[in-house]
């Protein structure tokens, strides 16, 4: 027998099935968990973690904030060029190994931030930091739960973002007492050793790469007599870089990543260019996350049952009307209203795109395909601050800027409209299912994804 034939023949045995999936809990819905808890460990990875260092560093090392807004940029655009070669990882090694190393490097970078004494050694901290924890960390925990569900895949997504997106939003607050209470250096060490106790851990002890790692099933539901489950299937990077939804995908989300990181970056100055004190200014991070946290689960829902154009096309409307809208805030409602449709765009798109490239190109170089349009994801929003800094340094307000910046959406949204969804394609690839786990602690044999 094959290889192939008696990775297949373990992973859907009927008796297998019986002895664990009849008995056991579907194991995807705690990978749902661990991946959550995964991606709010990106925190100090993220532009809202990283920024409550930002003066802390000007005063403490004698550099200028253009200094650290330049070693930001350089630090994120270097750390994008990583992702495609995570994507490969994933598809080679399966996620649990992958989590387990980037967990390892993403400490140990947090922990060497506390020792920099200047602008070099602060860029190269930026390079890790935007690359293990905003990059590669949240890739693999989305793609993990993108090999679990199918049906479902969209609601698993959905509230996998979501509740990694509040953790995210709660982490400044902690890191700024840490701060207070400790300084910068001993805050930057503590969270590096918060990384290695989490998510080392999660990954040697909660992830699983597949469903048949365990004997169980995509989506919990074993297969009928009249069906198996599929091998692996999905176009190639190639493949799929040669198709239009790649990139009007892709294109959502750079427009998306710029603009709100962008406006995140400036919210103090450009609120407070509308008549809001830095207090209120601040205040409007909270109906920004409320409202991406609501639009995530609803847009993980939604997508299982629609196609994924019209949630595009909503996500990019909203992010429009956010930009336009921000010429136009007051104190009050208004600068609610700007908070809720910033949040909701960037929480529409988060969960749609995880689930849109596995149902457009498959699963079989998912990782690839997602790793590659990551390093678009995470290039843009580094040019996002420095496109909004700009326009205010020409014109001398953000109003001029932000009516330039609303086209980025709309061109967007235009380019969906034109692309077709890929069509299933016979010849796609088939991946070899192969041993990745060695039996591992719950003797599963665990196929992992075509290298």
């Amino acid at each position: 027998m094959s290889r192939s034939a008696k990775s297949r023949s373990v992973g859907s045995s009927p008796r297998l099935a019986a002895e664990t999936g009849g008995r056991k809990p579907f194991h995807g819905w705690r990978i749902v968990g661990y991946s959550a808890l995964a991606m709010a460990m990106t925190a100090p990875g993220q532009t809202t973690g990283v920024s409550v260092f930002i003066d802390p560093l000007i005063a403490d090392l004698d550099i200028s904030r253009t200094q650290v807004s330049t070693a930001y940029l350089a630090g994120t655009l270097i750390g994008a060029c990583a992702m495609p070669l995570v994507g490969r990882a994933i598809d080679h090694y399966g996620p649990r190994r992958v989590i387990a190393a980037v967990g390892a490097v993403f400490g140990a970078i947090l922990v060497s931030l506390a020792f920099v004494t200047g602008i070099f050694g602060l860029t190269a901290g930026f390079v890790g930091v935007r690359m293990a924890g905003q990059g590669a960390l949240s890739l693999v925990a989305t793609t993990t739960v993108a090999y679990w569900f199918d049906k479902r895949r969209g609601l698993a997504l959905g509230i996998t973002s979501a509740i990694g997106t509040a953790g995210i939003s709660l982490a400044p607050l902690l890191i700024e007492r840490l701060i207070s209470a400790y300084g910068w250096r001993q805050a930057w060490a503590i969270e590096g050793i918060a990384v290695w106790l989490v998510v080392i851990p999660l990954a040697l002890f909660g992830i699983r790469n597949r469903p048949a790692d365990i004997g169980q099933h995509t989506d919990g539901i074993p297969p009928t007599t009249e069906t198996t489950d599929a091998p692996l299937t999905g176009r190639t990077l190639g493949q799929a870089l040669r198709t239009g939804a790649f990139w009007s995908v892709a294109g959502c989300l750079a427009a998306s990543s710029m603009l709100t990181t962008g406006l995140n970056f400036h919210q103090i100055a450009l609120l407070g260019e509308r008549g809001l004190t830095p207090v209120e200014a601040a205040a409007n991070f909270l109906p920004q996350t409320a409202a991406a946290l609501l639009a995530t689960l609803a847009a993980g829902a939604l997508i299982d049952r629609l196609s994924p154009k019209p949630v595009l096309l909503a996500a990019m409307a909203i992010l429009a009307s956010a930009v336009l809208g921000a010429r136009a805030v007051e104190p009050g409602w208004t600068a609610i209203g700007y908070g809720l449709l910033l949040g909701a765009s960037n929480g529409l798109l988060r969960a749609v795109e995880a689930a849109t490239y596995p149902r457009y190109f498959g699963t079989a170089h998912l990782g690839a395909i997602r790793g590659t349009a990551h390093t678009i994801t995470v290039a843009a929003s580094a040019f996002g601050p420095l496109a909004v800094s700009l326009g205010h340094d020409l014109t001398g307000h953000y109003g001029t800027a932000l009516l330039v910046l609303a086209a980025l959406p709309a061109a967007a949204a235009v380019a969906v409209v034109l692309t077709r969804a890929p069509q299933p394609e016979h010849s796609d690839t088939v991946a070899e299912p192969v041993r990745v786990e060695n039996g591992g602690p719950e003797g599963g044999p665990g196929p992992a994804p075509q290298r």
